[in-house]
This record gives C-alpha cells, sequence and structure tokens, in this order.
C-alpha cells in the first residue's frame, strides 16, 4: 500500500515541517509492514507543497499506522503548520510498479498505457520460460506449473523487468505535458 500525502506549508515554517515529518518517518518506520518513506521538496519557493509517500506491506500494517496515538500527535503538531488540510491518496497494486525515482507518483499513467508496458515486459517473459523450460514443465502436473510460472514471472515483473520498462517507456507512459516532476 502507498499512501500519498500533500502538504502546502506556511512560508518561512518549512523547517518545522521537515523536522515533524522527519519525526513521523523515523515513528512510522517502527511498525510492521513498513516499506518507507520519500519527501519531495517544493520545486519553487513560489510552490509551498510537499509530498511525502509513505509504502507500508500491506492494508493491515497500515491501518495500524494510521490508528497510532504516535501519528495523531504529530499530525496535530503539522497541522498548524499547512496553508490547507492535507490531502491524502491511497494506491495498491500494479500502480506501484509505474513509479519513477525522483518524479511525482500522484498521477499515474493511464490505464491503457500500464496495461500495454506490462504485456510488453510478459509476454517474452513467459515466452522464454516456455521455450527454456517448456518440455520440463510439461511433465509437471497442470497447478503446479501454473504456480511455479506464476511465481516467477511475478517475481521478475515485481523487481526486475517493471522497474526498467517503466525507465524504458517513460516518454509514453508519463509525457512530458502531463508530468508533475519536482
Amino acid at each position: 500500500m502507498t499512501v500519498v500525502i500533500s502538504r502546502r506549508v506556511i512560508k518561512g515554517r518549512g523547517a518545522a515541517f521537515e523536522a515533524l515529518s522527519n519525526r513521523m518517518t523515523q515513528c512510522a518506520s517502527r511498525y510492521p509492514g513498513y516499506l518507507g518513506a520519500d519527501m519531495f521538496r517544493p520545486a519553487s519557493p513560489n510552490d509551498p507543497e510537499y509530498r511525502i509517500i509513505f509504502k507500508f506491506a500491506d492494508e493491515t500494517s497500515l491501518a495500524a499506522w494510521q490508528a497510532s496515538s504516535e501519528r495523531a500527535e504529530l499530525l496535530e503538531q503539522i497541522e498548524p503548520l499547512l496553508i490547507a488540510p492535507s490531502k491524502v491518496e491511497t494506491q495498491s497494486g500494479i500502480i506501484n510498479w509505474f513509479t519513477l525515482p525522483g518524479h511525482n507518483p500522484v498521477k499515474p499513467p493511464s490505464k491503457f498505457r500500464m496495461t500495454v508496458v506490462s504485456w510488453l515486459a510478459l509476454y517474452p517473459t513467459v515466452t522464454l520460460i516456455f521455450f527454456l523450460f517448456g518440455d520440463l514443465l510439461s511433465q509437471v502436473p497442470l497447478l503446479l506449473r501454473t504456480l511455479l510460472v506464476t511465481a516467477v514471472v511475478m517475481v521478475a515483473m515485481s523487481y526486475w523487468l517493471m522497474p526498467r520498462f517503466t525507465r524504458w517507456f517513460a516518454f509514453w507512459l508519463f509525457p512530458r505535458h502531463e508530468r508533475n516532476e519536482r
């Protein structure tokens, strides 16, 4: 689960806000399922918006953090530093495959573009697996064969293929006129 938080900070309060945000990240890191956080500072002095991205392994881990008294106390201290209430967006699923380091992932590519790029990674991977191991796999019962192939493919897609395909096809997934870079 990925949570993207947009916060517009009152001019001159950035240092206090960043200190509290760092404390919040430290507190979140002690919770089971915490996978990391990133802070994107304002792009210019005229843009007071910070973007903070928290990642948790699953909904249960995220819910435990969101219900914590530590988080509530820090939010009480952060809110007076803001121009407007925080905007929070929760994302899950394969959308996390389609993020670029250093770019704001708040606006994901269209489903059509994500589907095409996923297929471009998936098709040759599955074809290669069956080309290399087809004879061996044909001797394995169907349910076990499907389990093995999909496990290998999903690990390859999540950790190796999609980060590369997202970079290679960034020009199409994130056209410059649609990017909100930070």
